[in-house]
Formats: structure tokens, C-alpha cells, sequence
């Protein structure tokens, strides 16, 4: 080869390493320069009174989600956290503890902090797989056992004890968060829920939550029906992670008194009546669902308090009663003494 060719792929290979280096020069001080993922954080804290309105910044979700807390009378000393799940609309609408009870007013003179999730419909309060079209992106259960805790112990100067109650979907979901971070929570108890999800009944209701009546797809939260996250968190099948921790499970019959009937019959017209008797099927179907996990329990040697009524359907003045008699059990786990 002639000394003047040599001469230009010798040119050709420096410019060469030269575009590569300033290149990759280029690409460093430019991932150097990024900005950082922002970790969660409370953003902003508005006080109406005892209540107070947080925004939690959430990177699992990137999104604020709005976290109501009710202080104590006497904030002055730490306290501890009683969190409540509201059911299939996340407390976004009036079915919930704030809209729905007279929980918060109860609770009133109870020397902890009242701590309400606002968001999530549909969502179960897990992590899905992917975000889904209907309901968005939701990584409740990264949320609410990894970023929120520390973020209300710094806040509120809370003393680190926890406890966690839910009804109806959330019922389900306080028993899989339990078993997702065991001993965050030191009391756990669920109202009407279903805690089974793996097998085919399991599924079958939370497809007519999270599907029928949300209008997400469970194919995003869990994947196939035959897929292994249904029984990843399934809580009967992982009962075991629920060892010494404070149990309490309530459920009805499903069948209706009078109440019952007067509740879902005043001005609805024939609405009323199917409503009655999605009240009466769905409570039944919980109860099998609490019987199996009371079932799995024994055989594990795992104690709980249990409340089946012999009567009952699924709305919230049960889950009322629910939560004044399962409050020894809550206190208990957050170290207070008082009843």
C-alpha cells in the first residue's frame, strides 16, 4: 500500500477514536448532569384543625397521592398509626370510613394518629404488573409498606407502632400488605373481605371489582388467571407470614334482617331488590373466603380473633360495629393500654 493511502486511514481511524471519545465524554457529562430520581416525600401539609391534608410524593407511582391523618387530642406526645383502607373506590368518593361511618369521630378521643389513603380505586392496594388504561399505574403495596411509613414517622413524629384495618376489597388487601411486610403492622384487622384470590372463586371476585365494576383488567394486575402472582398474593396460601401478628377477621352470613332490607329498599325501586341481593351474595361469599383462612390458620397453629355474624349483609354499618369491637385488639398492637 502507498504511504499516501497509509497515511488516510491512519487520518480516518484518529478522527474515528476522536468522535468515539468526545462522544462518550458527551454522554457521561450528560448522565452526570441529570437530574436524579426523586425519592418520595411529603410535599405539603395543610391543617384544618386536627386533621391534616398530606401530599406524599410517590416515585413507585410518580404521582402525589393525597394522605388525610386525623392527630390525636394530645399531639404534643408521639403516638402511633392507625391506618384504614377504604373498599373498591380507594375513598376517592363518599364510600368510605370518612363519608360512609362515623369512624373518625369515634376514634376522636383515641390517642393515635388516623391515617387515610386517598386513591386507588379498583386497584386492590398491590402492585400491578403494568400500568393499566382504566386505572392507571399502581404501586400501592410499594407505597404504603416501603415509602409512606417512614415518611408519617417523620412527619407526625410518631412512635413507629402501627396498626391496619380495611373492609370489602381492602379486606383482602390489609392481608396481603401484612404479609408483604411482616411486622410493620403489629394489629391487622379485615372486615368482610375475601382472602383467598388464587383459585377460581377467589378470582371471580375480583374480577367483578377490579373489571366489572372499576373497569380495569386483572390481566395488568396479576396477569393470566393461570399466571404465579395470583398466588404469590394470595393470603390464605401465604398464611404463614401472618405469624405474631395481632389477627383480627369479621364477616356476615349474608343473610339480611330487617335493616338490611329498609337500607337497600328506601327510594331505590327495583335497583333496591339487586342490590340486596348482591349485598347478600357477596357478604356469603366472604364468609366461605374467612372460613378457609380461619381453616388455613388452625392448621397452622396461627391464633385470631374471629366475628362471624349470623347474620349480615356487605355494607358499611357492619364494618362500623366491626371497628368498635375489633379496637381492643388494634390498641393492643399499638401499645396502648386504654380501652
Amino acid at each position: 500500500m502507498k504511504l499516501s493511502a497509509l497515511r488516510s486511514v491512519a487520518s480516518v481511524r484518529t478522527t474515528a477514536l476522536a468522535l468515539t471519545a468526545a462522544l462518550s465524554v458527551a454522554l457521561l457529562a450528560g448522565t452526570a448532569s441529570a437530574d436524579p430520581q426523586k425519592a418520595p416525600s411529603v410535599t405539603s401539609v395543610s391543617k384544618d384543625g386536627r386533621t391534616w391534608h398530606l401530599k406524599v410524593y410517590s416515585a413507585a407511582m410518580d404521582t402525589e397521592i393525597p394522605v388525610d391523618v386525623q392527630r390525636p387530642l394530645d399531639d404534643s406526645q408521639p403516638a402511633p398509626n392507625l391506618y384504614m383502607l377504604s373498599g373498591l373506590d380507594g375513598g376517592e368518593g363518599s364510600a368510605s370510613w370518612q363519608g360512609s361511618t362515623d369512624a373518625l369521630n369515634w376514634l376522636s378521643d383515641k390517642p393515635v394518629n388516623v391515617v387515610l389513603p386517598i386513591g386507588g380505586r379498583g386497584s386492590y392496594y398491590t402492585d400491578w404488573l403494568q400500568k393499566d388504561p382504566a386505572l392507571g399505574l399502581n404501586k400501592w403495596k410499594t407505597f404504603l409498606t416501603e415509602e409512606l411509613p417512614p415518611l408519617l414517622d417523620d412527619t407526625l413524629h410518631s412512635n413507629g407502632l402501627n396498626a391496619l384495618a380495611g373492609l370489602s376489597t381492602s379486606g383482602t388487601s390489609v392481608l396481603q400488605l401484612a404479609e408483604a411486610k411482616p411486622g410493620l403492622w403489629k394489629s391487622v384487622a379485615a372486615y368482610s373481605g375475601c382472602a383467598q384470590i388464587a383459585d377460581p372463586a377467589g378470582q371471580a371476585f375480583v374480577k367483578l371489582s377490579t373489571e366489572t365494576w372499576a373497569g380495569g383488567d386483572t390481566k395488568n394486575m396479576y396477569g393470566p388467571s393461570d399466571g404465579p402472582l395470583w398466588a404469590a398474593n394470595d393470603p390464605v396460601i401465604n398464611a404463614e407470614k401472618l405469624r405474631d401478628t395481632l389477627l383480627y377477621i369479621s364477616s356476615g352470613s349474608g343473610i339480611p334482617v330487617m335493616g338490611d332490607v329498609q337500607y337497600y329498599m328506601n327510594g331505590a325501586g327495583p335497583m333496591g331488590a339487586v342490590n340486596l341481593g348482591l349485598g347478600m351474595v357477596i357478604e356469603g361469599a366472604v364468609n366461605a373466603c374467612a372460613h378457609n383462612l380461619k381453616d388455613k390458620l388452625d392448621s397452622l397453629s396461627i391464633p385470631a380473633t374471629y366475628q362471624f355474624n349470623p347474620i349480615g349483609t356487605h355494607r358499611w354499618s357492619y364494618w362500623e360495629d366491626a371497628l368498635h369491637t375489633s379496637w381492643p385488639l388494634l390498641a393492643q398492637g399499638m401499645g396502648l393500654t386504654q380501652p
